[in-house]
């Protein structure tokens, strides 16, 4: 038997893979490096032991931007390992996508040893602190593990915590925090190599693991929502109430504005957009009389989608409550003017029901606009002719209903799309799971989102990918091309992608530019700087790529 010990730099890796492994993480995503060696041999022996699955890509963005997904997928702590320099720097986009979404990524950055720092060595920065805004907490291990349980041992004990959403002292409780991503900088010294002697002590930590429990699920709280459920609406005061549900609202708030009689105005990642009491084309409707006549809004989730539910939660004479469950990754508390309530029973009394008139008054409403853009789906079809939006609105349809009938999960991106389908989407009590990037609503990497969600059940002993559909525009298509570009030695996602190519930024002329460039004197500015014109084949683009890497891609020209 092997009594060599581990070199000291996968001696500290192989420390942090097995805590992180304890505390839930199941997926890993690797990008090539040498200083990161240690990290990736021992997810290396866990992946062979069926303890992980790791995941391979090239670009260190791309990479991150999957973890993204897979996380979204599984709510479950997912790893990104990268080597030192400008490595970690590819991670920030999906890093602050993350922070702001709540999701937890564990960011396993390789770095030189503090001897090195400062002096010029290759590949080496300041990367303790690199991320510091936008996760929700980090720690630099430079020689870890303690031989005596030290600040280093206990920033990693409070980091773990952060990421999994329970109380440090107290591993059962949930946390007061939000959850996010977190920042484990590893400084390795050389060797940064197994000795050859050492695969089968590597191979028997990683089956030991594998026989490890899993991590105590946090308890969660139901007294609260059966003496919500136990709530006589009859007996509560009608009031000019509306239901606004963000991304990630969930069903707890389609359940909300159905036992209230409230309207529902839930965007397409909601999760709440499956329910009779959902409005149609709410953005018309909230713009009109009815619009007006709101004296208070119930908030779920976090709305950034539309301006005039933007407006809406704006205005000073409409009462706001905010359902505050657990603490929100989105806004620091403080900084918003509506009131958090913590206890649907509270929310209850305080949302008052509405009237069978005003939930119908919306309800048909919502019904006219939609139908008059089912109106102009119909005639685009038919006569192959576009006005408007009716491209989009067409593929956003198709999207949708395909996306339903089968069982696929629909990943928007942050183009015009997201916004057609909020229009066009049916109110019923069926529809498909929708995802989209909504922490911060950019445009990166949702091909790599849309390949992680999909990779989240997939294994190498048979778990099927689950099947995706994105839906997005022409620009955010180009942004993430690289991402289709998945080595063969990987897992493949499924993953249909269904692109409107209008030849550049759509979405600005439906925003002020649009109408500043009809304008001769800025007509030519909005063009070349906003609409950002392109001329790629994207058919031809997508055929440089390997055919069996998961993605099909159909492209909609308007």
């Amino acid at each position: 038997m092997n009594t060599t010990p581990l070199p000291p730099s996968l001696m500290s890796a192989v420390s942090v893979l097995d805590s992180l492994v304890r505390a839930g993480m199941r997926h890993i995503l690797v990008s090539p490096g040498s200083r990161s060696a240690p990290l990736a041999y021992a997810v290396a022996a866990l992946d062979a032991a069926g303890v992980v699955t790791s995941h391979v890509r090239i670009d260190e963005r791309s990479a991150a931007f999957t973890a993204l997904g897979l996380a979204k997928a599984t709510g479950a702590p997912v790893g990104v390992v990268t080597t030192s320099g400008t490595a970690v720097g590819e991670l920030v986009p999906a890093v602050m996508e993350a922070y702001h979404s709540g999701l937890p990524l564990a960011i396993l950055s390789a770095d030189r040893p503090p001897r090195l720092r400062g002096t010029g060595a290759n590949q080496t920065t300041q990367q303790p602190g690199m991320l510091t805004n936008f996760v929700r907490a980090e720690v630099d291990l430079t020689d870890y593990p303690e031989r005596e349980p030290g600040k280093q041992t206990e920033a990693f004990s409070q980091a773990l915590a952060t990421l999994c959403g329970r109380d440090a002292q107290r591993w059962e409780a949930a946390s007061s925090l939000p959850v996010g991503p977190v920042h484990l900088n590893l400084a390795f010294d050389t060797p940064l190599t197994p000795a050859p002697a050492h695969a089968e002590l590597l191979q028997r930590w990683a089956r030991r693991l594998a026989e490890a429990p899993e991590a105590a699920p946090l308890a969660q709280p139901t007294e609260d929502l059966a003496d919500w459920l136990g709530v006589n609406t009859a007996q509560l005061p009608e009031v000019k109430t509306v239901v606004v549900a963000g991304d990630g609202a969930g069903e707890v708030a389609q359940r909300f504005a159905a036992k209230h009689h409230l309207p529902l105005l839930a965007e397409p990642s909601s999760g709440a957009r499956f329910s009779n009491v959902a409005i149609e084309a709410y953005r018309q409707v909230l713009a009109g009389e009815l619009g007006e006549q709101i004296e208070k809004v119930v908030l779920f989730g976090h709305p950034t989608l539309s301006r005039p539910v933007t407006a809406l939660l704006d205005a000073a004479d409409k009462e706001q409550l905010y359902y505050a469950e657990r603490p929100a990754p989105w806004f620091t508390p403080g900084r918003l003017k509506r009131r958090a309530v913590n206890s649907l029973t509270e929310l209850a009394e305080l949302a008052g029901r509405g009237s069978a008139q005003w939930l119908d008054a919306w309800q048909q409403a919502g019904r006219q606009a939609r139908a008059e853009h089912l109106a102009a789906v119909r005639d685009y079809r038919e006569t192959g002719v576009a006005t408007g939006r009716a491209a989009g609105l067409s593929l956003a349809l198709q999207a949708w209903e395909t996306a339903q009938v089968r069982g696929e999960t629909l990943l928007c991106g942050s183009s015009n799309l997201i916004r057609d389908l909020d229009l066009i989407a049916p109110s019923s009590q069926r529809a498909p799971v929708v995802l989209a990037s909504r922490g911060l609503a950019g445009i990166d990497g949702t091909l790599a989102v849309a390949s992680g969600v999909s990779l989240a059940s997939a294994t190498r002993d048979g778990g099927q990918a689950t099947p995706v559909r994105v839906l997005c525009g022409d620009l955010t298509f180009l942004h993430d091309v690289s991402s289709l570009n998945i080595g063969p030695l990987e897992l493949k996602p499924r993953v249909v992608v269904d692109v409107l190519d209008d030849r550049g930024g759509g979405i600005f002329g439906t925003l002020e530019h649009g109408k500043l460039g009809q304008d001769p004197g800025f007509a030519e500015a909005v063009h070349r700087y906003f609409t950002t014109p392109h001329a790629v084949e994207i058919e031809r683009l997508v055929e440089g790529f390997s055919a069996e890497n998961g993605f099909t891609v159909n492209v909609t020209r308007a």
